[in-house]
């Protein structure tokens, strides 16, 4: 299926089986007759494909040079990157070049911060080879890194030229993975798709996966191009992101991966808004459930306060207001500002008001 962003530079996502052996063939028409690919990849994702990658832009006459990092978040830094600078002005890399990223939300978030700021702004496309990057995290132009404080703090908007999208790259992905991604999955749901959610409850979605990524592509394509730099509707694509990049930044950014975050923070969004009245009752219990079905954790570790806390430089933070993506129902999704500390007071009341439910 090819689906069309239309953003400022308009650009195809690709998802199909086999696309990532015909990559050459469908990037050399948005490059110069000579030009040049970087492949920005990782030492888990690399081995596997970055050969085929590489054979397939080289037989469309695109030379290629490599930069492999050591997989993970952890690696997700401006020293990263400016390996990345190192690479790409070692082989003379000019703004007719591009770079081609090739792994997980990873490689594309750094490889797209790279291709941003190099040069003050080199072409890219992505080749998202996870759940979570084809689902969500190589669409929409995000760009950045982590800081020690805070998740994705420095980055820029820079759309990609292309996104190829290959589902039979998810066949080589480790349980943890391809679970790590159902969390953005089940948030599209969530958000906007009351028929995925209900699919997710019954089952049904990893039997049919190229549909399921087209139906959340298709979701963010909405949003995206209803607002491409992230200061209106498009802040509701980061349902259960704001307590999960609390609980990334309270684990080092290394002990719990993003989806499983991201799951976590649904369930606390979820009993946020139907403690502020705001969510149908019962909704983070459905939440919960379906979380619990494909393996995923539900509880934080942390106190609610501290998870507050640490949400001080959320890019959704404003003084001591909170824009707060909550649900109304499932599919159905609102920004709702709200004071940090009386969240925390509702929060705490409602919680001792379950509390006294479940001992009567």
């Amino acid at each position: 299926m090819v689906i069309e962003i239309k953003t400022d530079k308009p650009y195809e996502v690709i998802v199909e089986d086999g696309v990532l052996d015909r990559a050459g063939e469908k990037i050399a028409p948005l490059v110069r007759p000579g030009s040049r690919a970087m492949i920005v990849s990782e030492t888990n994702v690399f081995p596997i494909y970055g050969e085929r990658l590489k054979a397939s832009l080289e037989k469309a006459g695109i030379h290629t040079a490599e930069f492999v990092f050591e997989a993970g978040e952890p690696q997700k830094q401006l020293s990263t990157v400016m390996q990345i600078y190192e690479a790409l002005a070692e082989n003379d890399f000019t703004r007719s070049d591009i770079i081609v990223t090739l792994g997980g939300g990873v490689a594309g978030d750094m490889g797209g911060f790279a291709a941003a700021t190099f040069l003050r702004g080199i072409d890219f496309v992505q080749v998202p080879t996870s759940l979570l990057a084809q689902v969500d995290a190589s669409v929409g132009g995000k760009t950045g890194v982590d800081l020690p404080f805070g998740k994705n703090l420095v980055g820029a908007f820079h759309q990609p030229r292309l996104v190829l999208a290959d589902p039979k790259t998810l066949s080589t992905l480790p349980d943890a993975y391809f679970t790590d991604g159902m969390g953005e999955v089940i948030k599209y749901g969530c958000i906007a798709d009351a028929a995925l959610f209900d699919k997710l409850e019954q089952g049904q979605v990893i039997d049919h996966l190229e549909k399921t990524i087209c139906r959340c592509v298709l979701c963010k394509k909405h949003f995206v191009e209803e607002d491409t730099n992230d200061k209106g509707r498009r802040m509701i694509l980061n349902f259960g992101h704001t307590f999960g990049h609390a609980l990334e930044k309270l684990t080092g950014f290394s002990s719990l991966s993003h989806g499983l975050a991201v799951g976590i923070g649904m369930v606390m969004a979820g009993e946020v808004g139907e403690s502020l009245g705001i969510t149908e009752k019962g909704t983070a219990a459905r939440i919960r459930r379906v979380l619990e079905s494909y393996g995923m954790p539900t509880e934080s570790a942390f106190d609610f306060a501290k998870v507050v806390e640490a949400t001080a430089l959320d890019k959704k933070s404003f003084g001591k207001t909170l824009n707060l993506i909550l649900l109304k129902q499932i599919g159905e999704s609102v920004i709702h500002p709200v004071d940090r500390n009386y969240l925390v007071l509702r929060y705490k009341l409602a919680a001792e008001q379950n509390r006294r439910r479940k001992l009567n």
